[in-house]
């Protein structure tokens, strides 16, 4: 799951139940199996005192930061869609390895047809 992320920030007040994803999350980060997929990647953790609601921000290799809200979104659709990403930054290199630009345009006639 680290493997495509530079670096992971998880805010949350531990006293909020509100926090249970992001604590879940942090949990999965620290595992022996993700922590040695990158172990480059940094893992921070603030604790807040304040209201707030638990957020997961994450940095891509590629740059592209994301912030997920820890109250809207459980664990695992926080590691789904950095597995989504992750999947689709794959894609990028592969076409670009293979000198086709990206993103890829599909020709409307192509779309079309694939729906009937």
């Amino acid at each position: 799951m680290l493997k495509h992320l530079t670096k992971v920030r998880i805010e949350f007040n531990a006293f909020d139940p509100r926090a249970a994803s992001a604590l879940e999350f942090l949990a999965q980060c620290n595992s022996r199996k993700a922590r040695s997929s990158n172990p480059n990647c940094e893992v921070v953790v603030k604790r807040r005192t304040d209201d707030a609601p638990p957020r997961v921000a994450v940095t891509f290799t590629n740059g592209r930061e994301e912030v997920m809200d820890g109250t809207a979104m459980a664990a695992q659709h926080i590691r789904k869609r950095i597995l989504e990403q992750a999947e689709l930054m794959e894609t990028e290199k592969m076409f670009r390895e293979a000198g086709y630009d990206w993103p890829v345009i599909i020709p409307l006639e192509e779309i079309e047809a694939s729906k009937r």
